[in-house]
């Protein structure tokens, strides 16, 4: 195989030519790392990259396989970490000078399973500033002048710029379905509590939740099996069987999937290209399809995330503004002032406010596979300054509902559009099913 071609290789295709051993771990990070020396000047998807240390990764793997040992789900795949996720052999400085030159010295959980699954871990990806607002180096691979996003913007980029087939991020509200959209390649948010934060930056403990990038679902399917677990250093996470997220995908549905198109109340919102994206899909999937809307009583559910965010924000981050106010963004000090100043009232009906919005939210979903809607206002902003609105993520986000783009739009200049398919609580392996027959049926042309 051409090393040339090796960066377009989606996990699956990687993966199994790591397998039967037509393809060495040593070279496929050889290709991987070319791909980041010919790319990364213009996108800037790295904070932290040990090209050695990568190639040493390999060999060892190279010399697993050579001894005839089971190899693990991940055998060499090269894997970029959002620089919010703690990594025991190199710095994890969470996007601010604050923490410059900080090492941790254990591994978050999940980059302990991606390594007993025979991960390659690549380095560290830009994250916007304490992975809130204020935008990192990165630029969009389509277009350098747009934004890729955030907060995990350089784990979506070097995904999208074929620089590794996978990689990790985080969502408080938008921080991984958005990039994903901007850039055009597969995210994917399960359900709250399934992949465990233990080791990753503390935001807001309500909200925080673990996703991932990838270049197909079966892709996003394969990655997430090997971090779903339990975990009792996170009790977001439950003990019990977890969703065969990859083995029931992988399953044609026994039944056309029902779609539901969510009119939510920001729709109006979305920009041009976008709204005409959505009705041709609409249109292209006839009867399977149904237009629904949410009632105004889910208008004040973006409020509600806004009280819970800011307020925990505040809580756990208090260490660094108290000691660093003034090497802070004016944005993120502005929502550290918004948090502090909320009343414990507001925060507490916020909270107490989610399980009966989403109650309302899973009955509707009872007659449908999933809901189909934008995964972001449009294309992303011609700006570098902002990463962009998150608001088509929040309300998935606050209620810990298993989310996935798909790029399977563009607007008129051809960058990508997101379309966000949003699943039941815990129905992640029906979601990423439903996914795939999405992708299926449009790449068929079967209206």
């Amino acid at each position: 195989m051409n090393s040339v071609d090796l960066h377009s290789l989606t996990a699956i295709q990687a993966g199994a030519a790591l397998r039967e051993g037509s393809l060495s771990a040593t070279e496929y990070v050889q290709a991987c790392l070319a791909r980041i020396r010919q790319t990364e000047p213009q996108v800037g998807a790295w904070i932290h990259l040990d090209e050695e240390y990568a190639l040493r990764q390999a060999k060892t793997l190279d010399e697993h396989r050579a001894s005839g040992r089971p190899l693990g789900r991940l055998h060499g795949l090269p894997v970029g970490l959002k620089d919010i996720i703690d990594t025991d052999d190199m710095p994890t400085e969470d996007g601010t000078v604050l923490h410059a030159g900080r090492q941790p010295v254990s591994d978050a959980t999940l980059v302990a399973r991606l390594r007993a699954a025979g991960a390659v871990i690549m380095g560290k990806t830009v994250t916007a500033e304490l992975a809130s607002m204020h935008p990192g180096k990165t630029r969009n691979p389509w277009n350098p002048a747009h934004t890729p996003g955030g907060s995990s913007s350089g784990s979506a980029a070097a995904v999208a710029a074929g620089m590794v087939p996978l990689a990790v991020g985080t969502q408080t509200n938008g921080s991984v379905i958005r990039p994903a959209a901007f850039c055009g390649v597969h995210g994917f948010k399960p359900s709250f509590g399934l992949i465990s934060r233990h080791g990753v930056l503390q935001q807001s403990p309500s909200l925080d939740q673990m996703g991932v990038f990838a270049r197909s679902v079966e892709d996003i399917a394969l990655i997430s099996d090997v971090l779903i677990a339990h975990d009792p250093h996170d009790p977001a996470t439950r003990p019990g069987a977890h969703p065969r997220l990859g083995e029931v995908m992988r399953d044609d549905p026994p039944l056309p999937p029902r779609l539901a198109f969510l009119g939510t109340p920001i729709f109006e919102e979305a920009s041009q290209d976008c709204r005409d994206g959505f009705a041709e899909l609409c249109d292209a999937l006839g009867e399977t399809i149904t237009e629904l809307s949410l009632s105004d009583t889910y208008r004040k559910a973006w409020e509600f995330h806004r009280t819970i965010q800011l307020s925990e924000l505040s809580h756990h981050y208090r260490a660094d503004y108290e000691r660093g106010s003034d090497r802070l963004s004016l944005a993120l000090r502005e929502n550290f002032e918004r948090g502090r100043q909320t009343p414990a009232h507001e925060y507490l009906a916020a909270l107490a406010a989610r399980q009966p919005l989403y109650e309302g939210i899973e009955r509707t979903l009872e007659e449908y596979d999933a809901f189909i809607t934008p995964a972001a206002h449009g294309a992303a902003p011609a700006s570098l300054e902002t990463t962009g609105n998150p608001a088509f993520c929040t309300l998935w986000t606050l209620f810990g509902m298993p989310a996935i783009n798909l790029p399977l739009l563009r607007d008129g200049q051809g960058m990508p559009i997101g379309v966000q398919l949003v699943g039941r609580r815990g129905d992640d392996a029906r979601l990423l099913r439903t996914a795939r027959w999405l992708v299926s049926r449009l790449a068929q042309g079967e209206h």
